[in-house]
């Protein structure tokens, strides 16, 4: 049975794992990503990673990687990323490709995902729906009748800069209030220290550890995501809604033009 590398790119940490064709994790390491250091910094302890998954003679085909937009999957060149600065223009294709001997693929992290979900999940592989991954940003895949929708000449769609406040957070990709900049961990984060300085947390999951425990500031910025989270989700409702409404209505003459049109 076939096994492949894969490589996870996110902004807080990297995952890479020997995963079987039948979606079984072999085995699993992760680092974090600490992209100030730089892309190749990044790419050698991805090389050294994936070299420790084949210690024990585990054979891989080819290597798949994830990784955060804008990025071109036919390429591997990461363009200009929020959440890996300094990381524009690096190819992760010739960089792992050199390193490994091993024939490489790139997706968008959640294109990735949703095909993942298609080809091993819930959803039918033939079907349409959303994936949303939340996480140091926020970003989704569309399937549309099974088939990926990569946007306008391969513009992902980025709905995580989707504008739910304009008085909102200032966002890295210039707009305000974008559903990234409240939603995902580090806007939890922020929020957190906003309404107490001192707070003494770095990431998402503790202030949900924080919330499980009862603390009182950490529920409400549990709560306050969850709000932000639900706008941002209901707004796809909303477009799916219009959506039919305008399918519909392409099939629909009045009664007054059929009569008009009887005569």
């Amino acid at each position: 049975m076939i096994t492949i590398g894969s490589v996870d790119i996110g902004g807080t940490k990297i995952a890479v794992g020997a995963v079987r064709e039948d979606g079984q994790i072999l085995k699993r390491f992760e680092c974090p990503t600490e992209p100030e250091k730089g892309f190749h910094h990044a790419m050698r302890r991805v090389i050294v990673m994936l070299r420790d998954l084949t210690a024990d003679g585990t054979k891989l085909t080819g290597i798949g990687v994830g990784c955060p937009g804008p990025l071109n999957p036919f390429t591997g060149v990461i363009g200009e990323v929020g959440t890996l600065p300094g990381w524009q223009g690096g190819n992760l294709v010739t960089e792992l490709e050199s390193g490994l001997d091993l024939p490489v693929t790139v997706e968008n992290d959640a294109d990735a995902a949703a095909l993942g979900e298609a080809r091993w999940g819930t959803e039918p592989a033939n079907g349409s729906f959303i994936y949303i991954t939340i996480s140091t940003g926020i970003g989704g895949g569309m399937l549309l009748g099974g088939q990926l929708y990569r946007g306008v000449d391969g513009a992902h769609p980025e709905i995580g800069h989707q504008v739910l406040d304009n008085s909102g957070p200032q966002c890295y990709c210039g707009a305000r209030g974008c559903w990234e900049s409240l939603a995902s961990g580090p806007a939890m984060v922020a929020w957190m220290r906003g309404q107490d300085p001192s707070a003494d947390v770095t990431t998402a999951a503790e202030i949900c550890d924080g919330a499980r425990r009862g603390d009182p500031l950490a529920l409400r910025c549990v709560e306050w995501e969850g709000y932000y989270v639900g706008l941002g989700l209901a707004n796809f409702h909303i477009h799916e809604a219009l959506a039919r409404d305008h399918r519909a209505h392409r099939h629909y003459t009045p009664r007054s033009s059929q009569q008009n049109l009887s005569h």
